[in-house]
């Protein structure tokens, strides 16, 4: 489990990261952007120590990256809607229930009883202590958009640990292990194959935007560039780079529900990181649901060592 939580630690800095830098690059390109960041870094310890890209588990890994990472181009359209812990909110736990379910499904991994109320009891937590108040005011447009984003990030991010679970399974039958380092270079691969195609289509719509309206006002891209690519970089290298080895390393060796049941407490972990950052005090209710989610991550510890 002490990967899972590292992996929640560096997925709420990536969060705010991801905040950062797409309000000032847009989503999507910051998205592609923080992926090369990730794929290279990962590249050059794949090339070094690990398989490159090669192993009886590559295309898994690969179609995880195509889907899981490539789903997080929905994440960064939710962001700038929903903002980071609303976001966050519903593509993790949404990301954990989607999991344990397709796992279930699929694989038929089955949780125990005390493991199953711990994950709901840590779901319960993350949703008392961030579900949206009265001082969250939302456009119908944004609202229904930011949700439907959100949705299809959570499904593609589960779907996508599985896969990955799935591919360390078979790596493993066929004693062709596998690092953790590889297997998230691999899922990087195929996930930006999918961020570019996104981001060439943006851009291409941002193009005929310049010739149909040459009259709007437009921010040049050196400035833009001047003050985000720390969060771009800062991004790539807690979220995908050191985040996905944790993450892999997890699921090496755990289920998917469980994993994902404590990755899906990172909300309550962007707490300090939003006050400090975007000004974004927790209130009385974050403190009483991160105190909840804290008991059933302790909970799901103690029951997965038995």
């Amino acid at each position: 489990m002490f990967p899972a939580f590292i992996t929640t630690i560096l997925y709420s800095i990536s969060t705010i990261c991801a905040t950062r830098s797409a309000k000032m690059l847009g989503g999507t390109e910051a998205n592609f952007w923080r992926i090369t960041v990730a794929t290279f870094s990962l590249a050059l310890w794949a090339y070094t120590f690990g398989l490159g890209m090669t192993g009886i588990a590559f295309p898994l890994f690969f179609i995880s990256g195509m889907i899981g990472v490539g789903s997080d181009v929905f994440l960064f359209q939710g962001l700038p809607r929903l903002g980071s812990r609303l976001t966050s909110l519903l593509v993790q736990c949404g990301t954990a229930v989607a999991g344990a379910t397709i796992e279930w499904l699929w694989l038929g991994t089955r949780l125990t009883l005390p493991q199953t109320m711990a994950c709901c009891t840590i779901l319960v937590g993350v949703a008392i202590a961030l579900a949206p108040g009265e001082h969250l005011t939302f456009s119908r447009k944004q609202w229904i958009l930011g949700i439907g984003f959100c949705v299809m990030a959570a499904v593609g991010n589960g779907f996508g640990a599985v896969l990955s679970r799935k591919g360390f399974a078979v790596a493993a039958t066929h004693r062709q292990p596998i690092d953790v380092g590889t297997a998230g270079f691999q899922r990087l691969v195929g996930g930006l194959i999918i961020c570019g195609l996104a981001l060439l289509i943006v851009k291409r719509r941002e193009v005929w935007a310049q010739i149909v309206h040459p009259e709007a006002p437009r921010v040049p891209n050196s400035v833009k560039w001047k003050t985000a690519w720390p969060w771009i970089v800062a991004n790539g290298l807690a979220g995908q780079t050191l985040g996905m080895c944790f993450f892999n390393w997890a699921l090496k060796t755990t289920p998917t529900g469980l994993v994902l049941a404590l990755v899906a407490t990172t909300p309550l972990v962007i707490i300090p990181f939003a006050w400090k950052f975007e000004g974004d005090k927790a209130h009385r209710r974050s403190v009483i649901g991160g105190a909840i989610a804290v008991a059933g991550v302790i909970a799901l510890v103690l029951v997965a060592k038995k």
